[in-house]
């Protein structure tokens, strides 16, 4: 049954011989490496009597992504001293109250608190609004920035209205397909940030005129995540058309590659695995998890950087612990849903891997961690709707 209709959800590390004992020992290791450990391995950083933020340890910033990252990761942990601390910290700094991004959250700041740019990322939005709604729920609305619920619709009402009735600005989704954008205005997206799980609460607690919207969305995501991940290896890009092709058209703010399996594009087999554990609307998707799996633990080194349809390019992938999380995750959209006993079999070892693999230390951890965190989480039984 799904763990929005039955209110239960697997805990895989359990079915595979883990103690509860274990799991939740494991579990508190990790938390306090991330958020306490030493300062080669934590990513929190506490700020005065009421404020923190997560650092990008390989850029030295403090980004929307890890930010709601870690506010889900609060949540998720009843950890509301962190939660509300990060959140103002986002507040305070991030948030912008003018010009063509007001409404949104500079996506990054220095750790001083200076904006780096003016831009907003999409994932980041949608993070932020999702777990918002959570501690509503789970603790309650408080005053101003901690009226929870009114601070995740007031998120996603600019997300859909911007540039409406002379508002300045452009929506985080495209209001005719119903996809969410790599950047606001943009005519690409980015298919790690399609997440119908998170759509399909929105559409329950949103404002009421926007909860239409967000049924829509769900249903357009999981049919592109359909499209857009490769048939045989389970691989999407990391920015691609609205038609689920590899975007590989010049971007005037990059001279990189974007158009293969790389860095964000190992968040959508996670996305794909709890949305199964969610709600079990397969319209084909599930299968590019188990895909993924397959293709991946028949590699010697599954940890190299892809073109989408499997050819190995020689370099190493930059965060390997995040693309081994990320697949472990998607187990949750094979085990118990896949008819392919091979992919099966293989997500039981993928599962095995992460229990087996330390957090990362050094510079590059902290995209490594936030993926791995959240892949605990989920095949622990802990990432829930609250």
């Amino acid at each position: 049954m799904k763990a929005f209709e039955g209110k239960s959800y697997r805990n895989l590390f359990a079915e595979c011989g883990k103690t509860e004992k274990e799991i939740s020992q494991r579990l508190e290791e990790i938390w306090n490496v991330f958020f306490y450990g030493s300062e080669e391995e934590r990513i929190y950083h506490p700020v005065g009597n009421d404020m923190g933020y997560l650092e990008d340890t390989g850029n030295h910033d403090a980004r929307t992504e890890g930010m709601s990252y870690g506010m889900m990761i609060c949540v998720q942990l009843n950890r509301k001293e962190e939660f509300d601390r990060i959140w103002k910290w986002a507040c305070t700094y991030m948030w912008m109250d003018d010009g063509e991004n007001e409404g949104y959250f500079a996506w990054s700041c220095g750790l001083n608190g200076s904006k780096n740019a003016y831009g907003a990322a999409p994932d980041g939005e949608e993070f932020f609004a999702m777990a918002l709604f959570f501690a509503s729920h789970r603790w309650g609305d408080g005053e101003g920035i901690y009226c929870y619920s009114r601070q995740a619709k007031k998120i996603l009402r600019a997300c859909l209205h911007k540039g409406e009735n002379g508002r300045a600005g452009e929506p985080m989704w495209n209001p005719e397909n119903k996809q969410i954008l790599f950047v606001a205005g943009s005519d690409f997206t980015d298919p790690s940030y399609h997440l119908p799980h998170f759509y399909e609460l929105f559409a329950l607690w949103a404002d009421e005129e926007d909860r239409p919207f967000f049924r829509e969305a769900a249903k357009a995501s999981r049919e592109y995540l359909k499209k857009a991940c490769h048939p045989e290896t389970g691989m999407c890009a990391e920015y691609a058309e609205f038609s689920g092709k590899p975007m590989s058209r010049p971007l005037p703010w990059s001279t990189d590659r974007h158009d293969w399996f790389y860095s964000d594009a190992y968040r959508t087999a996670a996305n794909i695995g709890l949305d199964a554990e969610w709600f079990g609307i397969d319209v084909g998707q599930e299968k590019a998890a188990a895909q993924l799996i397959k293709f991946l633990a028949k590699k010697e080194n599954p940890y190299r950087i892809f073109e989408i349809d499997g050819t190995e390019l020689p370099e190493d992938a930059l965060h390997p612990v995040g693309m081994m999380a990320a697949t472990a995750q998607g187990a949750l959209a094979v085990i118990g849903h896949s008819e392919d006993q091979e992919a099966v079999k293989y997500a039981w070892e993928w599962v095995e891997r992460l229990w087996e693999t330390p957090l990362r230390k050094g510079d590059r951890r902290y995209y490594d961690n936030c993926l791995y965190f959240f892949a605990f989480l989920s095949l622990s039984g802990n990432y829930r709707i609250w």
